[in-house]
């Protein structure tokens, strides 16, 4: 089996939703802007790479899950793509709101690097801040079988859409990692924030939508 073999007609919808995601300010975008004035641009490349590097172990226990559903009936694996669908629809309305609370990035006051520290500190707290967050893990139990057929290899489809994952997550937080010493004053805009969010939650709901009503057969 290729990588051309995994792409199937959901692999656009997938970039589209995976991409809005990586750039929805959240826990990851915070902790790679800290550690980046932490310890500069080293610190946070490091932390992005270990953050992303957890989406591999939280794709495999997706995958373990979409297995067992799957051998229990095709109805039970419809209704978890209703599931993750909805979970879409949610996520885009919180960044709506978010939106209209019109909140900043923290990143006002951060610019100037500080002390370097050892490149395992960084390494260690990417990689544990994704893998321990529940929140992950339940994101990609409800959002991967909205791409995942019944029909596909459940593990090598996680982990190659996770590598996908990877590679948009890393290009967005390691620009994130540029912005902080380079535009940390447009980064920490509120209208920067607004206009993400906003952009990346109506997308978010419109694609919920469309998946809640998509006649892909399960």
């Amino acid at each position: 089996m290729t990588p051309f073999s995994l792409i199937d007609a959901q692999f656009v919808p997938f970039v589209i939703a995976i991409t809005l995601l990586s750039i929805t300010p959240g826990v990851d975008t915070l902790l790679v802007i800290r550690n980046t004035a932490r310890g500069g641009f080293r610190d946070g490349v490091v932390t992005s790479m270990a953050i992303c590097s957890g989406l591999f172990v939280h794709a495999t226990i997706s995958a373990m899950g979409i297995s067992l559903i799957l051998l229990q009936s095709a109805w039970a694996f419809h209704a978890l793509k209703l599931v993750g669908a909805g979970y879409l629809i949610w996520l885009g309305v919180s960044s709506l709101m978010a939106a209209r609370r019109g909140q900043p990035l923290p990143v006002t006051g951060v610019m100037t690097p500080g002390t370097a520290v050892p490149l395992w500190q960084p390494l260690k707290e990417g990689f544990l801040s994704n893998v321990l967050n529940p929140k992950t893990v339940v994101f990609y139990m409800a959002f991967l079988p909205q791409f995942i057929a019944p029909s596909d290899p459940a593990l090598v489809k996680s982990l190659w859409l996770a590598g996908v994952h990877f590679v948009i997550a890393n290009v967005w937080q390691i620009s994130v990692v540029l912005m902080v010493g380079s535009a940390g004053k447009w980064l920490a805009s509120a209208r920067f924030a607004q206009t993400l969010n906003a952009m990346t939650g109506a997308v978010l709901v419109m694609l919920g939508i469309r998946l809640a009503f998509s006649q892909r057969p399960v």
